[in-house]
């Protein structure tokens, strides 16, 4: 990659259905990126404030965030700290995100508010990850219009391909209307167990449809991935060696590879 330091790579990652693994996989594939010697910035922009939350932030520690961000104006840098990982800076979520959507209804530029504090900045990063909530909201659009592109995060269950219809139909009409330049940048299945046959042909379903935008890795079940937010951690650091922890390092991997225009391949975990 070329002139990171002045365009940084923004993705947001995005799923409007819950529970699918969109906040871990923010905070790990982040951690994964950044134990590569790249330099990432995760912008919080989920009012449950999980990402904040599992990299180990107080709520005291986050007198300012993405809504002083969003609403009241404050910069990028005012916002940003460093995290427990090398290399990674978060702008965390602060309480009263939960009552921006209604805020930010009548202020000015209510879908560009996050990509003007963006561009306000000088950004010293390589990666910039957004978490978004789990919902097609302001917030959300606010995600969307400031991003390259979009990371869809997919549970391998029975009803995940209609929900990830309903998300491409919300970023072609962003696209249209409010970023051309948005695109998808991949697909990643989590939760996935191979010993279900559902998963198995959920997995099959999404790769016959969306082809090589789907990651060849995948992210399994993982008990130590669940545990790892209770300890304030990415499961990276909670436990490097446990499957999950491997397979998004693998997905960091196979990512770099992507954006460097390369043709990604599958990995085995290790």
């Amino acid at each position: 990659m070329t002139n990171q330091t002045l365009h940084p790579r923004i993705m947001a990652v995005v799923n409007q259905k819950g529970g699918v693994g969109k906040t871990t996989t923010a905070v790990n594939l982040a951690t994964a990126l950044a134990a590569c010697g790249k330099r990432v910035l995760i912008i919080d922009l989920d009012p449950q404030g999980n990402a904040s939350t599992g990299l180990g932030l107080e709520a005291a520690q986050r007198e300012t965030g993405s809504y002083e961000v969003l609403v009241d104006g404050a910069s990028i840098s005012e916002a940003t700290q460093p995290t427990i990982v090398p290399n990674m800076s978060i702008v965390s979520t602060t309480p009263d995100l939960a009552g921006a959507e209604i805020e930010l209804i009548d202020l000015p530029r209510r879908e560009y508010r996050l990509k003007d504090a963006l561009a306000a900045t000088n950004l010293a990063y390589d990666f910039i990850l957004i978490d978004c909530p789990p919902s097609l909201s302001l917030l959300t659009l606010n995600a969307m219009v400031a991003a390259d592109c979009v990371l869809v995060p997919l549970q391998c269950e029975f009803y995940a391909l209609e929900g990830l219809s309903q998300l491409i139909k919300t970023i072609d009409r962003v696209r249209q209307q409010l970023n051309p330049v948005l695109e998808i940048q991949g697909v990643v299945l989590t939760m996935y167990d191979k010993r279900s046959s559902l998963n198995e042909q959920v997995a099959a379903d999404v790769r016959a449809h969306f082809g090589t935008k789907v990651y060849e890795t995948a992210i399994p079940r993982n008990v130590r991935i669940a545990e790892a937010p209770s300890y304030g951690k990415p499961a990276l650091l909670y436990d490097i060696r446990c499957a999950g922890s491997q397979a998004y390092i693998h997905l960091a991997s196979e990512l770099l590879r992507r954006e460097q225009g390369l043709e990604g391949r599958s990995l085995k975990v290790a």
